[in-house]
């Protein structure tokens, strides 16, 4: 187990918080603050208990320097509307400099300030051990709530910690939970679906898995490897050639494990990679030449729903086919709607999943959406992430 933020005395302490506040913005606007609002109990409960809070965060790619396009500003007023209350903005080229030092300095109980983008310095990305202290000591206290990137060692997510001690923030316990419960006691029939392009970048999951689930769904772009593996014409459709063997390899462990393992049984084709593409539905067997599959079809949704209906845990990461496009994402909405209506433990492991069960309204339908993409695939990997191996424990 590890520290929380609960376990900590805040009266006249100053918490050092990373959030993930990577947002994206179109033309300095915010255009999804679920990062943002994520991070909201953890701050407000700091609030309550007498902290002062230093926010930290990185956004997008400045490349380790000052590039104005990715301030942070836009979040901190953002937070302030939410807090209702003021949330200093104390921008810096440098990150830390006198001022910021200054400001933090000044912070009384109740009150919050946020830094500017992390990545303004190449150092945040190099673990750099001067960073990180210049980073301490803005507080007292480093609070770890950015679960989306605790998978990189960088100088404000596990370098800080050598300086000043470190626990989680509700977000990351949460995270913790969900995925560490899932993949370690998960109540059983357990299944995962795992969606998505290449057969290699999710190689290490799936091997992990197999030795934990009791069923494994495919779909997605790397469903046409296993197809091709196993002698099957897949006309245009996407092909990973360095994960033919990878398949047939995994197909054995399948079967050598006792995993039932579903690959789809028919699958929607069209012309081209286009929404107003013709298309139809084949079995396995008999896809076209000239054609390209970019969804399940409807005889596989039957089959996989009935598998995910005699579940008590689910995993889902990555899609069934194309979803952002309207004509095919109905293989990848029908798994979600069929996963909303079930009285089982669901958990998104972020990334392409995670935008799908939001863009169908429904997310609140799911037991947990992971907020990171990359940090949920290595934790579904069972790797340690250093963002997190950095917390103390109880």
């Amino acid at each position: 187990m590890k520290k929380t933020i609960k376990d900590v005395n805040w009266a006249g302490k100053k918490a050092v918080m990373r959030c993930d506040f990577n947002v994206p913005l179109k033309e300095g606007c915010i255009t999804d603050d679920t990062r943002i609002t994520a991070s909201l109990p953890s701050i407000k409960y700091l609030l309550e208990n007498g902290a002062a809070i230093v926010l930290m965060s990185h956004l997008g790619r400045p490349k380790g320097k000052p590039n104005h396009d990715y301030t942070l500003a836009p979040v901190a007023a953002r937070l302030s509307e939410y807090l209702g209350q003021e949330v200093k903005f104390v921008p810096s080229d440098v990150v830390v400099d006198d001022t910021v030092r200054a400001a933090a300095a000044a912070l009384g109980a109740g009150e919050v300030m946020l830094i500017e983008n992390v990545r303004y310095r190449a150092e945040e990305e190099k673990n750099d051990p001067e960073f990180s202290r210049e980073l301490s000591e803005l507080g007292d206290i480093f609070v770890q709530d950015a679960f989306g990137t605790s998978h990189r060692a960088h100088a404000s997510t596990t370098g800080i910690a050598d300086y000043i001690p470190a626990v989680s923030g509700f977000l990351i316990e949460k995270e913790l939970k969900f995925l560490g419960q899932a993949v370690e006691d998960p109540v059983r029939p357990f299944a995962a679906i795992m969606g998505g392009a290449k057969v290699k970048d999710k190689i290490p999951v799936i091997t992990n898995l197999l030795d934990k689930v009791d069923t494994l769904l495919i779909g997605g772009g790397m469903a046409y490897t296993f197809f091709k593996a196993q002698g099957y014409s897949i006309g245009k459709s996407l092909l990973d050639e360095e994960g033919l063997d990878l398949a047939l390899d995994i197909l054995k462990l399948a079967e050598e494990k006792g995993v039932k393992f579903l690959l789809p049984v028919d699958v929607v084709c069209a012309d081209e990679f286009a929404n107003d593409s013709p298309y139809d539905t084949y079995p396995v067997t008999a896809i076209p030449e000239d054609r390209m599959g970019l969804d399940i079809g409807a005889e596989t949704i039957k089959l996989y729903c009935k598998a995910l209906e005699e579940s008590k845990t689910i995993v889902w990461n990555g899609p069934m086919g194309v979803f952002e496009m309207e004509n095919f994402a109905v293989g990848t909405k029908a798994i979600a709607e069929c996963l909303a209506g079930l009285d089982a433990t669901t958990v998104i492991g972020g990334g392409d999943s995670a935008a799908a069960v939001t863009q169908f309204g429904l997310a609140d339908k799911m037991t947990h959406i992971s907020t990171g993409g990359g940090a949920s695939m290595e934790f579904l990997e069972g790797r340690v992430l250093p963002g997190i191996a950095i917390i103390e424990d109880l």
